[in-house]
């Protein structure tokens, strides 16, 4: 899998060199050359010197062939316009953006953009959205059947029911954040355009859930 990094200081090194240790392609975009002495002299990925939401540079750092984008430049604005970018010009759909200011996440959240605090455990919180399968799981039980994620779910799910989703995926959807507030649904709960869904699911089906998500509803959803 290929991931693209805008920011190259201690978070976005420190996720460049794990993704590229695991045996991931990785692009990191910086408007400083300075900043990529945070690799190490073994990285293997591509640094692109640039600004994270310059079409160019995400071009060079192979965008089009992204399965994630992470925006971990020390700029919210830059950061959020550069996470739009790569998902509404470029169609990726796992993006995730860190944030200074953690009273603007919910406006963030409305625009579909996830979002981290800039926190202790930040890069930790980035590779649990932006990888795919177990790494990806925002909780698991004890036992480690069941997860809570939080995946990205295609527009072309707004309209359908809760209850059709659950049937069509097998999970259960926890609650659902919308605007500012969360909400309990029921089967009879519509979908809209930026909620963000947190779903129980198997462990061993949490990336089929996340690629049937990730494109349009089967006519039995």
């Amino acid at each position: 899998m290929h991931f693209v990094i805008m920011g190259c200081g201690r978070v976005g090194a420190s996720m460049a060199v794990q993704l590229d240790r695991m045996g991931h392609s990785v692009s990191v975009i910086d408007r400083s050359s300075d900043s990529f002495r945070r690799l190490p002299s073994d990285f293997n990925g591509r640094k692109v010197k640039g600004v994270g939401f310059d079409h160019d540079a995400l071009e060079q750092a192979g965008i089009d062939e992204a399965y994630a984008f992470v925006a971990v430049s020390n700029g919210d604005n830059s950061n959020i316009v550069a996470a739009r970018v790569a998902r509404e010009s470029f169609g990726v759909d796992n993006v995730v953006a860190r944030i200074y200011d953690s009273r603007r996440a919910d406006v963030y959240e409305r625009l579909g953009i996830p979002t981290v605090a800039t926190v202790r455990q930040t890069a930790d919180q980035m590779m649990r959205r932006i990888l795919p399968g177990s790494s990806a799981r925002e909780l698991e039980d004890p036992s480690g059947m069941v997860a809570l994620i939080q995946p990205s779910a295609s527009p072309q799910w707004v309209g359908t029911t809760i209850g059709a989703l659950e049937d069509r995926l097998g999970v259960r959807v926890a609650w659902i954040s919308r605007d500012a507030t969360a909400l309990l649904p029921e089967a009879a709960t519509v979908i809209q355009e930026h909620d963000r869904l947190h779903l129980a699911v198997s462990t061993d089906r949490i990336g089929q859930v996340r690629r049937a998500l990730s494109h349009a509803p089967t006519q039995e959803a």
